[in-house]
């Protein structure tokens, strides 16, 4: 099965993402719609060796308002997982 990237929070500039089926080890970032681009500043990785849990990004003051979705890398840096699109405001 695939992993999923399944629900998104964001409150006081902190996302918080659901996932499941990723491996301890995955990488996670937020991703700027518009341009495609990887917020480096953002990257978090998957610490737990259960595949289903919850992650949380502090979004930098850097961070302007927009459209973002967060993506998934496997530990080999192959595309694992894609949230849907959200907004911070």
């Amino acid at each position: 099965m695939k992993p999923v990237i399944s629900s998104i929070e964001i409150e006081n500039r902190v996302v918080v993402a659901k996932y499941q089926r990723l491996m301890v080890g995955a990488k996670v970032v937020l991703v700027e719609k518009a341009s495609d681009r990887q917020l480096p500043e953002t990257i978090t990785r998957v610490a737990s060796r259960v595949p289903v849990g919850a992650l949380r990004i502090r979004l930098p003051d850097a961070i302007k308002p927009g459209t973002y979705f967060l993506k998934a890398f496997n530990g080999h840096g192959e595309d694992a997982a894609q949230s849907i699109d959200f907004e911070i405001g």
